[in-house]
């Protein structure tokens, strides 16, 4: 099952129209059709605004597994959701609906930008470790630059996006603690 074929699943089963999900989100109601049917694909902003109006997390919406107790991903099995402005999103981890936490890599271009996450209900905390490259990390009305190796922590119920203004691809950590989700 892809990613539209998900968000149509969770919105069913809370019941919403796509009317509902459109004025949650932000997002047309056509466009919403379009992803439902997997004609689009949204950019990542939009996929993460359209998640937050389902209550759930993008990595539940990209994620097909179903819950073990052991689970192995290999590197060509990850799930990958590229924005068309060539930001990268690794899935690393599995995206459980009973556990809150999600481990990801994602790249950043060259002078490029993840575009405006949404904030994340409260109790939402995000992790990030730059593995390689520079970033700069919007959150809320605060800009931070991180270099490789450093790490930042923040409440992520605030805006925030990352953007790298070098001309070399920045790969960081990311890891999302959002227990206080429901599945």
């Amino acid at each position: 099952m892809g990613f539209g074929a998900n968000v149509r699943k969770q919105r069913e089963a809370l019941g919403m129209t796509l009317q509902a999900l459109s004025e949650h989100a932000g997002v047309s109601v056509s466009m919403l059709s379009d992803i439902e049917r997997e004609k689009k694909s949204p950019t990542l902003p939009v996929a993460c605004r359209i998640a937050e109006a389902l209550d759930t997390t993008l990595s539940r919406l990209l994620e097909e597994r179903g819950e073990q107790d052991v689970i192995v991903i290999r590197q060509h099995e990850r799930r990958v959701y590229r924005d068309p402005s060539g930001f990268e999103r690794h899935l690393l981890s599995p995206a459980f609906p009973t556990r809150g936490v999600e481990w990801i890599l994602n790249v950043v271009p060259p002078r490029g930008d993840s575009g405006w996450f949404p904030p994340h209900r409260p109790g939402v905390e995000e992790f990030v470790t730059v593995e390689t490259g520079r970033i700069i990390a919007h959150i809320g009305d605060t800009q931070l630059e991180l270099d490789t190796g450093d790490s930042l922590y923040f409440a992520a119920d605030v805006p925030h996006r990352f953007s790298n203004p070098t001309d070399e691809a920045c790969r960081y950590y990311l890891i999302i603690d959002s227990h206080g989700l429901r599945p």
